[in-house]
């Protein structure tokens, strides 16, 4: 099981990312430590949006359409505030 989500940073609820695990818990923890994706350092994270897929290569596209989708972005941090 895979999960693709999006984070909203903490600090000024500005920034956003985007990116796919099969362990979204320890996924996160990682960003918030300062270990995840190098975008992510410094900041404080929270999910906004998550959605599950059977198998990689589904959450792969899913990932990829949403990081290049900014409108869908944008309208996912907005219905979150």
């Amino acid at each position: 099981m895979y999960y693709v989500y999006m984070l909203l940073s903490k600090d000024n609820l500005k920034h956003t990312y985007v990116g796919y695990t099969n362990n979204l818990i320890k996924r996160v923890k990682l960003h918030n430590t300062g270990n995840g994706a190098k975008f992510t350092r410094g900041r404080s994270w929270k999910v906004i949006y998550k959605k599950k897929f059977d198998n990689k290569s589904e959450a792969i596209k899913e990932e990829f359409n949403l990081k290049k989708n900014y409108k869908l972005r944008k309208k996912i941090k907005e219905k979150y505030l």
